[in-house]
């Protein structure tokens, strides 16, 4: 806490966020040692849930933090699994080939920034949206994949059914803790400050001296990175490989939906609308049809009414914020009564 005038300060921590973060720590833990008490379903459902809440965190970062909406982050899911699949029919191992093929994703979203991030506003998120459908036709052209009729990633048989899903679920869990972590640090630098000013307004940051394009470039690669993790770690555990299912809008769509249901620019936000689409997945996902419209709908009805997500109208009712990646004023009892 940081004293700026009598009575007045800024503070970053708070009493709930160091206790918020002692908690995450100890169900790091717990999850951790889980699978020993997991049965084979509820392992792979909790594996499902870190690669939603990586997915709703990078999107978020990106439009939420960034101003960046995309319709079509579906590249890298897709481009995260393909490349895995061919690392892995090269020899390396498929694990490694994971985290090798989200690494090769994140460096062709550099050069595919200088172009992108020209864009705006509607322009951009159609535009993400076209490079994906051409990347989706690209990858039916490799004869590996078959069009799409699509392959497997045959290399995970070397490994037992059992050790290979507490691997995949170790993994996601890694990942997920990971990439919070990273984004979290980042978005309480200088760099994340940047970030956010260059979406309330473009102009005013460049004036102040902001490296727009740059700091641009580093939340996108940042998203891409991740999202290409995600959808490796989706080939891990269905094993099989589609274009079509991998490149589907539908990836977006669920990102979308996640994030504004759980409050779009507000770290918890994410988490929170990643778990609560997990549940609705869970408890709805074998109604078909009518599953997908109800996503749409309640995707609707929260941007009518609750245009900040659940957890936005949670901190604007209690003042609480358990993961603050700004700063906040707080007035001492003294100063407020003064006023």
């Amino acid at each position: 806490m940081t004293v700026i005038a009598p009575g007045i300060s800024v503070e970053r921590w708070t009493a709930s966020s160091r206790l918020t973060l002692a908690v995450m720590t100890v169900v790091a833990i717990l999850l951790a040692a889980s699978p020993a008490f997991m049965g084979a379903g509820v392992i792979d459902r909790m594996t499902a849930l870190f690669i939603y809440v990586i997915l709703a965190a990078m999107w978020n970062a990106l439009a939420g933090f960034g101003g960046l909406v995309s319709v079509g982050q579906q590249v890298f899911f897709g481009l995260g699994a393909y490349f895995t699949i061919r690392l892995a029919d090269a020899g390396l191992d498929p694990f490694v080939s994971l985290f090798v093929a989200a690494i090769v994703t994140g460096i062709l979203s550099v050069p595919l920034s200088w172009f992108m991030l020209r864009l705006k506003g509607g322009e951009f998120a159609i535009g993400m949206w076209v490079i994906a459908e051409l990347a989706h036709l690209l990858v039916n052209l490799d004869r590996l994949i078959q069009g799409e009729t699509g392959t497997s990633l045959i290399a995970l048989n070397a490994y037992d059914s059992g050790t290979r899903r507490v691997t995949i679920y170790w993994l996601a869990l890694a990942a997920m803790i990971a990439l919070l972590g990273a984004l979290f640090a980042l978005m309480r630098s200088r760099a994340g400050a940047a970030m956010q000013a260059i979406r309330d307004n473009e102009d005013a940051a460049t004036s102040v001296g902001v490296r727009v394009a740059a700091t641009k470039r580093l939340l996108f690669v940042l998203a891409a990175f991740g999202i290409a993790v995600a959808g490796g770690l989706w080939l891990a555990t269905a094993t099989t490989f589609q274009p079509k299912t991998y490149f589907s809008v539908q990836w977006t769509a669920y990102m979308i939906f996640m994030v504004l249901v759980g409050g779009i620019g507000k770290f918890e936000g994410a988490i929170l609308g990643a778990v609560l689409f997990f549940v609705i997945e869970t408890v709805f996902g074998g109604t078909g049809v009518w599953y997908l419209v109800g996503l749409g709908a309640a995707a609707l009805l929260f941007s009518l009414y609750l245009p900040q997500g659940l957890w936005g109208a949670i901190e604007r009712r209690f003042d609480l914020q358990l993961l603050p990646v700004g700063y906040r004023l707080t007035f001492s009892d003294l100063f407020k009564a003064k006023q």
